[in-house]
């Protein structure tokens, strides 16, 4: 720091003519930076140095464009932001549509040299804690395989880089193959858990169980379809053509053995964790305990409403939000809470995914039952009522202008007399027709409701809430367990524990074994872990993408008219004694036409990034 100053000084002293004077008081450190040498003398400084390793972390999945709006949970409502790029099959490298920094190529090598950078000093460091020393490690292991995870699972197998590099060295690098990335990552991963062992770090930071929770999921994607090329082939002509597959999984090798140590990661990551959230139950709780019990695991303990139940030991690793901080993720309420509560509706259910919650006796909805037809929000699964606004859904007390008392989703057109006795047909308030911020409607029909804090004081348009956004919880392990016992054959393990999940929803025991039984765990994982940015990877590691991601977007429309006799004046209220309802699901294409299309099944290397390393092996069908 000292030599780059003294270097500009020389610069300034020849470019002024000057040929001498006093210029000590220039030949000093910044008082805001550190010499990177000094950080690894003190604990609190190396600590400090590895704390901002987790910036790479952004705010969890809580971006306004969240991932769900890239699958069959959701569609995000306003345009310009590039997403239909990736709905509807037009990336290339020239054109990557819209990416999130807690996935980006630039982003998440940006913080691999940084775990790289700590891993490389602290060995060496000189403070004297060495028990902090160890769990520094052990952090920096977990983000560096936590952040190669990322690149793995968005873009195949990627460049492996564990050496921090100076000026002017050759910065091409090959790509790894997809099992070195695998080895690469497990290995890091248990080097955390062992080094993380025994440690209690602050809430937020790796732990033990973090690091083989990590190791679970990837060693499940190993060992899914996507991933093992005979099979990857045989389902995706464009896979099937692609030059180098030994960089999209295993080329060869005994599937069973990888399912196993699927199966074994995820115990291990189980007994890690602990119980996690209600899950000894042997029978299934009432719908309303259900319910709250759901809320209860999306607010993990942070929201401003105790009533709810504390749910914090589901979380195995989080990005946690204070206060005191201004941060984007606490806007979630306001990123996509109706706009008749002057929110934004960003991401908006679809109603392939409301359509996919059952009925409460496990039976599935539809369209074509016409009891299910004529009341399609009633009684239905319990996590449905978490997640999912809906008309005449109850909600919060209403923004004073909003002259609407019942505090309960408007997103129909509903018949209503005006002051004159007049009939006459209203949009509701949280519609595109709304008289409060119509451009921000949802286009659905529906509005997201988990992850955003029920409190009644707390109004998302102004106020922030401080959930935390689950990136392991207790629950996807559990999943990753049964997933890996149905693949090898153990049936009545997968169904104990598929079980004791439905259970804690209030949902009937499932009775299926093999080919049903992959279903219903595949289903039940859909609705369990919606918005969770898990259906994006689920869907193309099970190579279902076509049938799923590729479906047209589905609306509904809701048309409220008087019954016989029966009427209502201003301020409207969902009242189906006056009203008779009609619920009509719509296909819309408009907005985004999505598609599908094999290439999809990864990210691609923009095409910067490969004039740069010309060692990297471009992608399947990405430059037609």
């Amino acid at each position: 720091m000292k030599l780059r100053y003294k270097s500009l000084l020389l610069i300034a002293l020849l470019a002024g003519g000057l040929s001498s004077c006093d210029t000590d008081f220039l030949d000093v450190t910044p008082p805001t930076e550190i010499p990177s040498e000094e950080a690894w003398k003190d604990g609190a400084l190396a600590e400090g140095f590895v704390t901002g390793i987790y910036a790479g972390l952004q705010q969890g999945g809580f971006s306004e464009q969240m991932l769900a709006s890239l699958t069959d949970e959701a569609v995000f409502t306003h345009t310009g932001r590039n997403i239909n790029t990736v709905n509807e099959g037009s990336l290339s490298p020239s054109n990557l549509g819209w990416v999130d920094a807690t996935y980006g190529w630039s982003q998440m090598y940006q913080y691999i040299r940084a775990a790289n950078i700590a891993l490389a000093n602290l060995p060496t460091a000189t403070f004297a804690d060495e028990t902090l020393k160890a769990r520094l490690k052990g952090e920096a292991y977990f983000m560096r395989a936590y952040y190669y995870q990322q690149l793995v699972r968005y873009y195949g197998s990627v460049p492996i880089i564990k050496k921090v590099y100076a000026l002017n060295e050759d910065y091409s690098v090959p790509r790894s193959t997809w099992d070195e990335c695998v080895k690469q990552i497990v290995s890091d991963a248990d080097s955390a858990a062992l080094l993380l062992d025994g440690k209690n770090p602050a809430k937020g930071r790796a732990t033990k169980a973090a690091a083989l929770a990590l190791k679970s999921r990837v060693l499940l994607y190993a060992a899914s379809d996507l991933h093992d090329m005979p099979t990857a082939k045989a389902k995706s002509a464009v896979i099937g053509a692609f030059p180098n597959p030994e960089f999209l999984g295993y080329t060869s090798g005994d599937r069973t053995a990888r399912w196993q140590a699927a199966q074994a990661a995820a115990k291990a990551a189980m007994d890690a964790a602990g119980p996690g959230y209600k899950l000894n139950l042997t029978a299934p709780v009432s719908a309303e305990q259900g319910k709250i019990n759901y809320i209860s695991i999306a607010m993990a303990g942070a929201s401003a409403d105790k009533t709810l139940d504390a749910s914090a030991n589901e979380i195995i690793f989080g990005r946690y939000f204070t206060p005191s901080q201004n941060e984007g993720a606490r806007q979630t309420g306001l990123n996509n809470g109706p706009n008749g509560y002057h929110n934004w509706a960003g991401n908006t259910p679809i109603g392939t995914l409301v359509d996919d919650y059952e009925m409460m006796d496990g039976t599935p909805f539809s369209w074509t039952n016409p009891t299910h037809k004529a009341n399609p929000y009633v009684n239905r699964d319990p996590r449905f009522y978490a997640t999912v606004m809906y008309d005449g859904a109850p909600w919060k007390p209403r923004p004073s202008d909003a002259k609407d008392p019942a505090n309960q989703i408007q997103t129909g057109s509903y018949d209503l007399l005006d002051e004159k006795g007049t009939l006459f047909n209203r949009k509701g308030l949280d519609t595109r027709s709304s008289t409060i911020e119509d451009w921000n409607g949802s286009r659905t029909g529906y509005y997201m409701r988990k992850f955003i804090d029920p409190n009644p004081a707390l109004y998302d348009n102004t106020d922030r809430q401080n959930i935390p956004w689950p990136f392991f919880r207790v629950t996807e392990v559990v999943f990753n367990y049964i997933e890996a016992s149905i693949e090898l054959g153990q049936d009545a393990v997968a169904l104990e524990w598929l079980n004791k999940i439905r259970f804690r929803a209030g949902m009937p025991a499932l009775k299926v074994s093999g080919a049903a039984l992959r279903e219903a765990y595949r289903h039940e994982k859909r609705i369990e872990m919606a918005y969770e940015e898990q259906r994006y990877h689920d869907a193309r590691r099970w190579m279902i993408a076509p049938t799923t991601l590729g479906r047209p977007l589905q609306y509904i429309t809701v048309i409220g008219k008087f019954k016989p006799g029966k009427s209502m004046k201003e301020p409207y209220h969902y009242d189906p004694t006056i009203y008779d309802y009609t619920y009509t699901p719509v296909e819309e294409k408009s907005h985004e036409n999505r598609t599908w299309v094999d290439k999809m099944y990864y990210r691609p290397f923009s095409r910067d990034e490969m004039n740069r390393n010309a060692k990297l092996v471009q992608n399947p069908g990405y430059d037609k």
